[in-house]
């Protein structure tokens, strides 16, 4: 065994001595564990891999949600220390900043929970029958408007460190082209996508994390100047949704900013269909609510696409943030092109 399975090792016992308090908070992530980490070893310990940040850098003019506030780091001066020759160096975000969901984030199970009847954005919405997860009445899960998730936060996720398949539908199903506002990656996109590459004979196993290359991120900038990024985007159809959760994935990440498709009415592919009634983001409500497999959000394709890396080992470790409903990350893929 070599120097990179044996840290591998290190993480093995992690996830089965927290499982037995957090099983019934976990979804997918439940099936981490030896298994993955031997895939995953096999691709870290390979001499012609490469690391691949899948993260942008996190600046105050990179693209930023409307939902998550402001973003504006501040930058204090030096500090000296009295008593001391030494200095350091803090600095702070603006108030009301939601860092969780800003830039490469993943999603805590608890970020999405749904009601008996569609609220019609009039008066205060009934959440008596609000339920998460695993059935979480929402009273368990956020007992009050302003406590946090007691149940369901990011801090219930476990390192992810399994097998990445990389999907770059982008170059093979719309032969390089980008995909437009409003269309939908497809089970057959999927299906056909896995033919044509060296996956074909491996397929998707229970455990992978499943990246997916639109385009869409071509029109990421930084500094954002036009402000398209995050105004509409392609997504996951909801067939697919339900085809990636039987298989038991443990995350799907895009180079979009919401998984689910945005765009005007006009613009959405006939797979719009598909989409349950009252549900108006159905990628992060089946996923998160229903199958427990975690979204991954502004993820960096760009490596892994111009090198063809189509099987990978993938490390994403969330920050340990008690009751948020969000992190930010820093995932990386270690892995050879074909």
């Amino acid at each position: 065994m070599n120097n990179l399975q044996n840290i591998l090792c290190i993480f093995i016992f992690i996830p089965f001595v927290w499982s037995d308090q957090l099983q019934n908070q976990r979804g997918m992530t439940n099936l981490l564990g030896y298994e993955t980490y031997q895939r995953c070893s096999e691709q870290m310990s390979n001499p012609e891999s490469k690391i691949y940040e899948l993260s942008y850098k996190r600046t105050s003019t990179m693209p930023l949600s409307p939902f998550a506030g402001e973003y504006k780091p501040k930058f204090l001066p030096e500090i000296p220390w009295a008593g001391s020759k030494q200095v350091f160096t803090m600095d702070v975000l603006n108030e009301n900043v939601n860092d969780g969901n800003q830039g490469t984030q993943m999603d805590a199970l608890g970020h999405f929970g749904y009601t008996d009847e569609v609220w019609n954005g009039e008066g205060v919405a009934d959440l008596s029958s609000l339920k998460y997860f695993g059935d979480l009445k929402g009273k368990d899960v956020k007992p009050t408007p302003d406590s946090p998730l007691k149940k369901l936060g990011i801090e219930t996720v476990p390192p992810i460190i399994t097998t990445a398949v990389f999907l770059d539908v982008r170059k093979h199903i719309f032969n390089g082209i980008a995909m437009k506002a409003g269309e939908y990656v497809t089970v057959k996109h999927v299906e056909d996508t896995i033919k044509k590459t060296s996956l074909k004979d491996r397929g998707i196993l229970p455990g992978d994390v499943i990246l997916i290359n639109t385009g869409w991120s071509d029109n990421y900038q930084d500094p954002d100047e036009l402000g398209i990024y995050y105004k509409k985007a392609p997504g996951v159809s909801y067939n697919l949704v339900k085809y990636l959760s039987e298989k038991k994935v443990v995350g799907v990440g895009l180079d979009t900013w919401g998984v689910d498709t945005f765009a005007d009415e006009d613009e959405y592919g006939p797979e719009r269909a598909q989409n349950p009634d009252g549900i108006a983001n159905p990628a992060h409500h089946y996923f998160l609510t229903q199958s427990g497999v975690h979204t991954l959000e502004n993820f960096n394709l760009k490596g892994l696409s111009q090198d063809n890396v189509e099987l990978s080992c993938v490390i994403i470790l969330p920050l340990m943030t008690e009751g948020s409903a969000a992190s930010p990350i820093r995932p990386v893929a270690i892995g050879k092109g074909t």
